[in-house]
């Protein structure tokens, strides 16, 4: 157990793992699944896309109505004229639906290089560093916009949905961004902890929106550890209220000391102010968070190296403490993986989704773990 030893170890029983997208063309990336009160799952991600890197990406979604049995097709949710990547979810106390989102521009660095060697021939552009086809495609997606257009397109984003996902809001600036979107607070408030992604300070903190998610503004700052980068080397940020009030967020920390690891920081006076980022002595990331119906906390992370999948810790003590890794998967190829988020079923079981570029797939897909927790000491009884 990471830090004292203050509950049972957990064990962790999968029970069902499988490949829940429908679109082998594609790439799908980065998702987030939430079940609303209704027991709906919400499943949103980056689709339409061609890579890891590119620009193609979409926002998508699909629900389930049975618990993860069946998905329904993917339909497009948010589609820019450049590349929208990750996807989180959220139903808030009042009902409605938050879809979260950021623009990039990180295919160009590959697309400026296959066009300094590009020329136009009789069957149109072709270039000495990429397939005509593809380049083709590159070509004419990045010529949508104008060099000033295309760089005025960069931001955070929300979109929001009040009928229950049939219609959905044009894209409201959130200030910052991570993987798996915002947090509803007890006292009615959304938080959002996350990243400045295109200012020249890459800040970290958390923006809160007082009014259901029409408007966001930065609430505070979150402290740098002694040595590090914030900029280059904290990234991707989620949270959770604990049962105690506290609110606990995880970073993904790349700074050398404790490279790879998952770094935590806590509040006690709702978001105001923040601890210094701490390790919590876990390799993995990014983390996302969820506060179970008896109070107790999972996290949920990528496990980028041997073996590669997706694990799991539990803390019992509102985050001070978590357990030993819980593996949710572990027969991936390679470290093109993850993201996994968790949701509760009805009948306390748990149910996991992540992206993954498995062994005989052409492309990445969405798959999911049902699991189950039990304690050492249930199971051996």
């Amino acid at each position: 157990m990471v830090g004292a030893a203050a509950m049972a170890q957990p064990v962790g029983t999968v029970l069902e793992t499988k490949v829940i997208s429908q679109q082998p063309d594609l790439y799908h990336g980065w998702p987030t699944v939430v079940r609303t009160k209704s027991g709906t799952l919400w499943l949103s991600w980056s689709g339409g896309r061609e890579s890891h890197v590119c620009p193609f990406g979409q926002v998508c979604a699909m629900t389930s109505n049975d618990e993860g049995k069946t998905w329904t097709y993917p339909r497009v949710l948010l589609d820019s004229a450049t590349d929208d990547r990750d996807s989180g979810v959220l139903e808030t106390s009042k009902g409605t639906l938050l879809v979260t989102t950021f623009t990039s521009l990180a295919y160009e660095d590959s697309y400026l290089k296959a066009s300094a060697y590009a020329e136009l021939g009789s069957k149109g552009w072709v270039s000495k560093k990429m397939p005509a086809e593809q380049f083709a495609k590159w070509k004419a997606a990045h010529e949508r916009l104008s060099d000033a257009d295309r760089k005025a397109e960069l931001g955070e984003w929300v979109i929001r949905s009040t009928d229950g996902g049939k219609t959905w809001s044009s894209r409201i600036a959130t200030v910052l961004n991570s993987p798996h979107g915002p947090i509803q607070l007890k006292d009615g408030r959304l938080l959002y902890p996350g990243k400045q992604l295109w200012t020249k300070e890459g800040k970290i903190g958390v923006a809160v929106s007082e009014d259901d998610g029409v408007a966001w503004k930065m609430l505070s700052e979150i402290p740098t550890r002694p040595g590090d980068d914030v900029k280059g080397s904290y990234h991707e940020l989620h949270g959770v209220e604990a049962a105690n009030g506290e609110i606990i967020v995880h970073i993904r920390n790349h700074n050398e000391q404790n490279k790879g690891e998952t770094l935590q920081t806590e509040s006690k006076d709702g978001g105001k102010t923040w601890s210094v980022p701490h390790s919590i002595g876990v390799w993995g990331l990014p983390s996302h968070l969820l506060k179970l119906r008896d109070e107790r906390l999972i996290m949920t992370y990528g496990h980028r190296r041997k073996p590669f999948g997706n694990q799991a810790r539990v803390s019992a003590d509102h985050g001070k403490t978590w357990s030993e890794p819980i593996t949710l998967s572990g027969d991936g190829k390679g470290g093109d993986l993850g993201y996994p988020s968790t949701v509760e079923l009805g009948d306390g079981r748990l149910l996991t989704v992540w992206y993954e570029a498995m062994a005989g797939s052409p492309k990445a897909v969405l798959r999911q773990a049902v699991w189950q927790l039990t304690s050492k000491e249930e199971k051996k009884s």
